[in-house]
């Protein structure tokens, strides 16, 4: 009984597989992928397009924060060289008064 259950389900799977071909390779068949194809190409083209726009605008993002870090760098210099300058008239003071 097994045996034949088995059989069974063989039978059916290859004339499962022989009807699926015809289905496929059916004129409607054809023009559904056609169809669908394209629809799946536009729908790449307007990602794509999303996507050239979101890298562009990170772009701008990251030359603005670029910038930003320059003039911060620029304006850590600078406190430095004012400190710095600082320190010596402060040692100098000091030293003029030890004498």
């Amino acid at each position: 009984m097994v045996f034949w259950g088995k059989a069974a389900i063989f039978v059916g799977g290859m004339l499962a597989s022989t009807v699926g071909v015809k289905i496929i390779s059916s004129k409607a068949a054809k023009t559904v992928y056609t169809h669908t194809t394209a629809a799946a190409l536009r729908c790449k083209d307007s990602i794509m397009e999303g996507v050239t726009k979101l890298y562009e605008g990170c772009g701008d993002i990251l030359a603005d924060a670029k910038e930003i870090n320059e003039e911060k760098a620029a304006e850590a210099d600078d406190e430095e060289i004012i400190f710095d300058s600082t320190e010596d008239a402060e040692e100098k003071e000091a030293k003029a008064d030890e004498v």
